[in-house]
């Protein structure tokens, strides 16, 4: 199994709009609406949307393939923090928002999402950012153990919107430095 990780580039909007409409519903707790999902989906991961993250400079973003087949993405958001519960505990001076890392569930286990988030730590320590912010849901036990693992801690909560339903969210940091890993080349 060969695992390579890359940023994305303009081109690669339909894959990552498969990606996200794979994966996305993964992050919700059990018992959010389809329509809700979709509604999220539709609304900000569209290939449109994907065009627009694409070209904006204050956005990176980095896919992840297994033997060649795309398996996961991430995108990392520098700028101002608009959310308040989240300005209120995270330097947005000092610091990067990792805002999307979704991987296929036919890959969880198999390395790709370790190799994806030193990439993705990578390429935000390559921006200057001394930190890297997130935010997951609480009933999300599984991305939590991962962040975690990654020295993710929490420091606040939020809420988070998806189609007409709020959930709550930890807000999770970490440390960056500039040897994260082996860097968005590959792995």
């Amino acid at each position: 199994m060969t695992t390579i990780t890359r940023l994305a580039r303009a081109g690669d909007e339909e894959v990552l709009h498969d990606l996200a409409a794979r994966t996305f519903g993964l992050a919700c707790p059990p018992g959010t609406a389809q329509a809700d999902i979709d509604a999220f989906i539709a609304k900000n991961l569209s290939v449109a949307g994907f065009r627009g993250y694409l070209a904006d400079p204050a956005r990176i973003l980095v896919i992840v393939s297994v033997d060649e087949a795309p398996t996961g993405y991430s995108m990392l958001v520098s700028g101002p923090i608009a959310d308040s519960d989240v300005a209120a505990v995270v330097d947005q001076a000092t610091s990067i928002e990792l805002s999307k890392f979704y991987l296929a569930p036919e890959r969880h286990g198999s390395g790709a999402a370790g190799a994806l988030m030193t990439a993705t730590l990578d390429a935000a320590a390559g921006t200057g950012a001394q930190t890297c912010w997130l935010g997951v849901n609480q009933r999300n036990a599984r991305a939590a153990r991962f962040y975690a693992k990654h020295g993710f801690e929490i420091v606040g909560v939020k809420r988070f919107l998806v189609g007409s339903e709020w959930h709550d969210d930890h807000i999770r940091q970490r440390g960056l430095s500039s040897a994260n890993g082996s860097g968005a080349g590959g792995s």
